[in-house]
């Protein structure tokens, strides 16, 4: 399980997003997997649809932070993950399913096909997107000897630029100034895309999640980069179970025209989670940076999350395709 599954991340998203009259829980979160919605709308304000989802995503209606590494059991497989599904699946009337992140490969994505192809459900991929990592189990030394040069360059090697410039030092603003944490992530997040990252109802959530985290073990990092008491950078991380999850970032473009703040802030905290024995993983999940897919040069490690879609009706499946949707 992930950090996304957990009843602490789970139950901030629907207690802020799943109290809507047209949004009704099918399936409870656990703290293993993840809880399934129903959701009614009317698909370009005429077709009425039944979509089931998973909690924490939704296809059409909100924008709300990413649910990533989603899946519907724990520690079954084969002709059982299969048979669980499809009881799933059939417990409720639904028109369309939506299921986003799921795992490239995994058993589950397989069991999908498998159904969709039984029943005779359409099946389409709607997105796929890659995630990277860093297996931090090993030593840093020789993860930093593995990397491109210029990767080097940015992560590590020009940190005595940084640290000549000024007093450098980190803090963790969680939790005793998590509403700095954010404002900074905003303003910075203003400055390079002209939005902010985190309004005012997924403030709410995040700080939610991030007090029941706690409850189950995780460890939350709001981690600022100061130089002589100004904060340059942020980074929105949490460790849970051995994982570091880098949820947002954010950084200073006009510091300094040789450093990239946002890669060097990164390199500080791989290099802590180097050096902790109870961390082996350091997850950036999907995404790409504005000019350059950074994320790639630094990573260990590849995956790919897919989103699916499952149509029932045979009436939907041909206005679907009509329409493009």
């Amino acid at each position: 399980m992930s950090l996304f599954q957990t009843k602490a991340w789970q139950s901030a998203w629907w207690d802020t997003w799943g109290h809507q009259k047209s949004f009704r829980l099918v399936r409870p979160w656990d703290g293993q997997v993840s809880g399934l919605y129903e959701s009614r709308y009317r698909l370009k304000g005429l077709l009425p649809i039944r979509s089931l989802q998973f909690v924490g995503t939704s296809s059409r209606e909100l924008r709300t932070p990413r649910t990533e590494h989603n899946r519907f059991f724990s520690g079954i497989d084969g002709q059982s993950l299969i048979r669980g599904l499809e009881r799933q699946l059939e417990a409720s009337p639904w028109s369309e399913a939506v299921f986003n992140d799921l795992r490239t490969g995994s058993e589950e994505l397989s069991a999908l096909v498998t159904l969709a192809a039984t029943h005779h459900w359409a099946f389409r991929i709607i997105a796929a997107d890659d995630g990277y990592a860093v297996t931090t189990s090993g030593d840093f030394n020789d993860y930093l000897e593995a990397l491109g040069a210029n990767s080097r360059l940015r992560l590590y090697n020009r940190r005595a630029l940084f640290e000549s410039l000024g007093e450098v030092r980190q803090e963790n603003l969680w939790p005793t100034r998590p509403e700095d944490f954010f404002q900074a992530l905003n303003r910075f997040h203003r400055a390079r895309w002209r939005k902010d990252c985190v309004t005012d109802k997924s403030l709410g959530f995040h700080r939610a999640f991030l007090s029941r985290i706690e409850d189950e073990g995780g460890r939350p990092y709001l981690s600022a980069l100061l130089c002589d008491d100004t904060v340059v950078s942020v980074l929105y991380n949490v460790w849970y179970r051995g994982v570091v999850y880098n949820i947002q970032a954010g950084f200073e473009e006009n510091f300094h025209k040789k450093l990239s703040l946002g890669t060097l802030h990164l390199g500080y905290a791989i290099d802590e989670a180097f050096q902790q024995p109870d961390t082996h993983r350091f997850d950036f999940l999907a995404g790409k940076g504005k000019k350059e897919d950074y994320k790639a040069s630094l990573a260990t490690d590849t995956y790919q999350f897919v989103s699916v879609m499952l149509v029932k009706s045979a009436l939907f499946r041909v206005l679907y395709w009509m329409r493009g949707f």
